[in-house]
């Protein structure tokens, strides 16, 4: 210390500091509680302060819930009650596996075709994607999609969540199949896939020239692997294990192979003691995904929403009753109303209290009509598979607006 500072300009200097800090901390505090009450007032007004960067990939609202439910390690269900339009994203694409996702490079990935043709070929993605592309809107669906085991808390996801809607691209089978030149008495091929169960479908060569196509990406990306990345097989309105993922040989036959997936799996027992089989195409079905379970609706006007599709073409007419079935009234269908594909239908609906049962019923451009459960029944017995099950459904509303799914089925 200077000993010739004079001792009371020293502890006035003290003091003064001492108050400069005590003025800093002050403001240090009201300047925190500034900031607090900005970012607060920012959270309640996002026009205050600037929002994050650009990232690398795009997410979801923090608000939005959206998710699949999953039944053990073999499925996943696209939750239809929480959709709009007619597009499932591809995060949410029902999923169906018989020995998991594989594990594939598209880098060593070939498709053969083989068999009753001209000369054997092998084409690689890049293969593929030299070929002029094409893309189609269409849906996939499961066959065994119906699920009722939740009871009256089952929602539209649990119940038919098995089917999802895609814009798909890809090279037309037809192209492949003529470059290996398709002999005259071909008619039937073996579709195998690349994963551990070796998925394995007989098609018909009929169906392969039609719409049939080998794609590689889904709605604008590459197939995800859970989707059969590199490649899989599309087969527009047949039931989803047809639609062979991972797809890695087509063997021309003039006869169905009669694999394990279509003898001991996926055939319709009838109760007369037959079997249909081969009974690939998905037939017209419908669902209401709005009101449904779990909401609980007031007093007032309500859309009633769904969607209708078909395996044999284009949804012509949506029927929806909120009397249980005794009377019908026709729903609006939204465009566009594309063969094969999800079509999204709507109907103004007053809801004054008490119950209501709401029904829908999907009629396509072939004159068929969905069926109730008891029409079902009287052809296949009460001991039928889930397979190609696509009854009329519906949603009970209690009177104090609860809606809980029809279950007595």
């Amino acid at each position: 210390m200077n000993k010739n500072i004079p001792r009371r300009v020293i502890i006035k200097g003290l003091a003064g500091v001492g108050g400069a800090l005590a003025a800093y901390s002050t403001s240090a505090q009201t300047a925190g509680m500034a900031a607090t009450q900005s970012g607060a007032a920012a959270m309640q007004d996002p026009s205050k302060i600037p929002g994050g960067p650009p990232t690398a990939i795009g997410q979801r609202a923090t608000e939005v819930g959206l998710h699949r439910e999953t039944f053990a390690d073999v499925a996943s269900v696209t939750p239809l009650q929480d959709l709009h339009g007619t597009l499932t994203p591809a995060d949410l694409h029902f999923e169906r596996h018989h020995a998991g996702v594989p594990a594939i490079s598209a880098q060593h990935h070939e498709l053969l075709i083989h068999g009753m043709v001209d000369k054997s070929l092998k084409f690689s993605l890049q293969d593929l994607q030299r070929y002029p592309a094409s893309t189609r809107l269409c849906f996939i669906e499961c066959s065994g999609n119906l699920f009722t085991f939740g009871g009256e808390r089952t929602s539209p996801q649990m119940l038919c969540g098995l089917t999802s809607q895609s814009e798909w691209t890809g090279v037309p089978l037809r192209s492949l199949l003529n470059e290996a030149g398709l002999q005259p008495k071909a008619s039937w091929l073996l579709a195998e896939g690349g994963d551990a169960a070796l998925m394995t479908r007989s098609i018909t060569v009929a169906k392969a020239l039609d719409d049939a196509m080998v794609v590689y990406a889904q709605n604008g990306e590459p197939l995800r692997p859970e989707q059969g990345y590199p490649i899989r097989l599309l087969l527009p309105g047949w039931e989803g294990n047809t639609n062979v993922k991972w797809l890695r040989r087509l063997e021309l036959s003039d006869q169905p192979f009669m694999t394990r997936e279509e003898t001991a799996k996926y055939t319709d027992p009838l109760k007369n003691g037959t079997a249909r089989q081969f009974s690939v195409v998905m037939d017209a079905r419908s669902i209401i995904t709005s009101p449904s379970y779990p909401a609980r609706i007031e007093h007032g006007w309500h859309e009633i929403r769904g969607l209708a599709w078909s395996g044999r073409g284009r949804i012509v007419r949506v029927d929806v009753s909120t009397d249980g079935g005794k009377h019908w009234q026709v729903a609006d269908l939204h465009g566009p109303v594309l063969p094969k594909a999800h079509t999204r239908f709507t109907l103004s609906w007053r809801w004054t209290g008490g119950g209501a049962e709401l029904l829908s019923r999907a009629v396509d451009e072939t004159g068929y009509v969905q069926p109730s459960l008891q029409q079902l029944v009287a052809v296949r017995g009460q001991a039928s598979t889930p397979y190609h099950m696509n009854p009329i459904v519906g949603w009970l509303v209690q009177g104090d607006g609860q809606v809980l799914f029809k279950a007595e089925m």
